[in-house]
């Protein structure tokens, strides 16, 4: 925003300084002549003579400038000097701030000494800094392995074209298939980073959700693959009303559950999808059975493109972004995800959402 040039704070606050120094001054001054020379004598007898009181007038009046003069130039030297201190802690936010937007996020203010306005401004613009530097390394982070996603697919297909052009005998029929199953994963991975930017945006409407009837959809959506994998599934659990996006809420419980399918022991895996109400909270759990997994790992699964303790490419490894979805979906919710490995192997996803306003009827 453009604006006029004006007076600086610390100019400001000098001239205020002064002027009601100056001001305090002229009272006390005022006070003076009300209430002690105002009753004086027009003749006052003292030692050697006789003062006039016109004289004594006068003279006050002479010193009165000249204390007015005093306090005037102390006020404002003074006042200079002490919003310059008041204000350096200003100084060095405002210097903080041309750092950042300059690219620098690293910078940090640290105000020293007890807590005051100023320094908890400085604190909670370092927090800002903070989350700022580590958003933007993770969008960094996600925009570096999102291309090479992406790349891969793209080369692929570059690949099965030029040997389809260089080789007249290749089966053709051969070289569509492939390039059909190339471009079904290039196509998910682009539905999978719009549905991610989509939720990172919290651009949805939000209306009452009952979780339960969520995950009795994705558990009957998902059964023929679980039955394919030898993977048993079992939900329980009470009406869980949340609010939010259906559709995300859904996608969020289908990852989840997908997710627990896949990554589980070779046959006869088990799959748990559970939901439960707390007095503000709902919360939905699914667990499986599978490998044992290390608490440092599981930490890193919400991270985009990560597939356990794999990047390989396998017919039910997704595009490596279903947890990082649910983790987005999530934050969007104004919920929490917690992942816990399970001691006998696998792993526990709990999403704990805000619980919908009971409806109050007449």
């Amino acid at each position: 925003m453009d604006r006029a040039p004006g007076l600086s704070v610390r100019l400001k606050l000098t001239l205020s300084y002064a002027g009601f120094l100056m001001l305090a001054g002229a009272l006390l001054l005022a006070a003076v002549w009300i209430f002690i020379l105002r009753h004086l004598p027009g003749y006052t007898s003292v030692p050697g003579g006789v003062l006039v009181r016109s004289t004594l007038l006068r003279d006050f009046g002479s010193a009165a400038g000249a204390v007015l003069f005093f306090l005037l130039m102390f006020g404002l030297v003074g006042g200079w000097i002490l919003a310059g201190r008041m204000l350096a802690p200003l100084a060095r936010i405002a210097d903080a701030t041309r750092m950042a937007t300059n690219g620098s996020l690293s910078h940090r203010i640290r105000l020293p000494g007890r807590k005051d306005e100023f320094r908890e401004l400085a604190d909670v613009f370092d927090g800002m800094l903070e989350r700022l530097e580590a958003h933007v390394a993770e969008q960094r982070r996600f925009a570096a392995n999102a291309s090479h996603e992406l790349r891969t697919p793209l080369a692929i297909s570059k690949a099965l074209l030029d040997v389809a052009r260089t080789d007249p005998d290749q089966d053709t029929g051969e070289v569509i298939e492939r390039l059909h199953a190339v471009n079904t994963r290039a196509i998910d991975l682009t539905e999978a980073l719009l549905l991610l930017s989509r939720a990172d945006q919290r651009s949805f409407t939000r209306e009452p959700v009952d979780l339960s009837l969520l995950a009795e959809e994705a558990a009957e959506t998902l059964l023929p693959l679980a039955e394919r994998r030898g993977v048993t599934i079992e939900t329980s659990g009470d009406i869980t009303p949340a609010i939010g996006s259906q559709a995300l809420l859904l996608q969020l419980t289908m990852n989840l559950v997908q997710n627990a399918i896949v990554h589980n022991l070779p046959e006869q895996g088990t799959v748990w999808v559970n939901t439960s109400v707390r007095p503000k909270t709902v919360v939905l759990t699914v667990e499986n059975t599978g490998e044992k997994l290390t608490p440092q790992l599981v930490s890193t699964l919400t991270e985009p493109f990560r597939r356990g303790t794999e990047r390989i490419h396998t017919d039910h490894a997704g595009v490596g972004l279903g947890l990082a979805i649910v983790k987005t979906i999530t934050r969007a919710h104004d919920g929490t995800l917690t992942l816990t490995p399970r001691p006998a192997g696998g792993i526990r996803i709990s999403v704990e959402l805000p619980a919908a306003a009971p409806h109050t009827g007449r």
